[in-house]
C-alpha cells in the first residue's frame, strides 16, 4: 500500500494554497497587484483589495477547508466514499432558514443567522430521529438524513414557488453557492482552528473506524461516542460552510479522494491536508467564476459542479473502496 510522505505533502499543499490565494486576490474585473495596493493604501485598488477581495478570498478558503474536513469525516463515519458534507440534510435546513430570511427582506447578518439556525435544527432532528428507540448506527443515520433532506427539498421548492419575482435571483444564487453573501469568515475560521486539534487527536481512532467498527471496538475504541463526535464535528463544519456561502458541491467529495489517491490515508495526515486542499480548490474556483463569463460572474457552486463531475468520475474510476484502504 502506498503512503504519502507527510511533510513534503503538507508543504506542497501549503504552497498551493498560497498560490491559490494570490490567484484569487489578483483575478477579477479589475486586475490587482496586492503588493502595490499595500504600498499605496489610499488608492482605489487598495480599497478594492481590503474591502472586497481579501474578505472574499478568506471566505473562499475557509469555506472550502470546512467542506473538505466535513467530507473526510462523513466518509469515515458512513464508511462510504460517496458520502459528502450535504448527505445528511444539514444543507437543506440551512437553505430553508436562509430563504425564509430572504423572503422577509432581512440583511446579510440575519440571512447567515437564519441559515445556521436551520442547519442546527436539521442536525438535531437527524440525530434524535436516527437514535429513536433503538440503537444508533450509520444505516439509521443515513436513512434519516436522506429522508429529511427530501423533506427540506420539498420546502425549498415551495418557498421558491411562493416568493416574489424580485427575490428569486438572490434566492437562486444562494442555493447555487455564492461567496458574495459572506464577509470576513471570523466564526468559520475560529471553528476551523478549534476543529483541527480535535480531529488530529481522534485521528488514530478514525483510522481504526475506517477499517471496521468491530475491529475498532476490539482494539478499545469507544465506537458509539466516536461516531457521535464525528457526526457533530462534520455537521458543524457543514453548517458553518453553508451559512457563509450557500450550497457548494463536490469540494468536500473530491478533496479527500484526491488525497487518498496521493497516498494520504492516515487521518493524522489526511485531516490537515484536506483542510489545505479544500480551501485551495474553492479559492481557485472562486477566481475562475469571475473569469468564465467576464464581466458577469457565475455562482461558484455552478463552477465547482461543472468541474467536479468529470473530475470525480475520473477519481472514482481510479480509486478503491474506502473499506479496502
Amino acid at each position: 500500500m502506498y503512503h504519502a510522505r507527510p511533510l513534503p505533502l503538507l508543504l506542497g499543499l501549503l504552497a498551493l494554497s498560497l498560490i491559490g490565494a494570490w490567484f484569487n486576490l489578483t483575478t477579477g474585473p479589475v486586475p490587482l497587484n496586492p503588493l502595490d495596493s499595500l504600498q499605496h493604501p489610499g488608492t482605489l485598488d487598495a480599497q478594492i483589495l481590503w474591502q472586497l477581495r481579501l474578505p472574499r478570498a478568506a471566505n473562499a478558503f475557509v469555506t472550502g477547508a470546512l467542506l473538505g474536513v466535513a467530507g473526510a469525516l462523513m466518509q469515515v463515519l458512513l464508511r462510504n466514499p460517496l458520502a459528502d458534507p450535504y448527505i445528511l440534510g444539514v444543507s437543506g435546513g440551512a437553505s430553508v432558514g436562509a430563504l425564509l430570511t430572504i423572503m422577509a427582506g432581512a440583511g446579510t447578518f440575519a440571512l447567515q443567522s437564519g441559515a445556521f439556525a436551520g442547519a442546527l435544527i436539521s442536525m438535531l432532528l437527524v440525530f434524535s430521529l436516527a437514535h429513536g428507540r433503538g440503537s444508533w448506527d450509520t444505516t439509521r443515520l443515513l436513512l434519516t438524513g436522506v429522508v429529511l433532506a427530501a423533506g427540506w427539498g420539498a420546502l425549498i421548492s415551495l418557498l421558491l414557488a411562493l416568493s416574489a419575482n424580485t427575490q428569486l435571483q438572490g434566492m437562486l444564487f444562494w442555493l447555487m453557492g455564492d461567496l458574495s453573501f459572506g464577509g470576513t469568515p471570523l466564526a468559520g475560521g475560529l471553528l476551523l482552528l478549534l476543529m483541527l486539534p480535535v480531529t488530529l487527536a481522534i485521528a488514530p481512532a478514525l483510522n481504526l473506524l475506517g477499517a471496521g467498527e468491530r475491529q475498532a471496538a476490539a482494539l478499545g475504541v469507544a465506537v458509539g461516542r466516536l461516531r457521535i463526535l464525528v457526526y457533530v464535528l462534520a455537521s458543524l463544519a457543514t453548517a458553518s460552510a453553508v451559512t457563509q456561502a450557500g450550497n457548494i458541491g463536490f469540494v468536500g467529495l473530491i478533496a479527500p479522494h484526491m488525497l487518498r489517491l496521493a497516498g494520504a490515508r492516515d487521518h493524522r495526515v489526511l485531516m490537515p491536508a484536506v483542510l489545505l486542499l479544500g480551501g485551495t480548490l474553492l479559492s481557485v474556483a472562486d477566481a475562475l467564476s469571475r473569469l468564465v463569463v467576464e464581466p458577469r460572474q457565475l455562482p461558484v457552486g455552478v463552477l465547482t459542479a461543472l468541474l467536479g463531475v468529470p473530475l470525480f468520475l475520473l477519481l472514482l474510476y481510479r480509486s478503491r473502496p474506502l473499506q479496502d484502504e
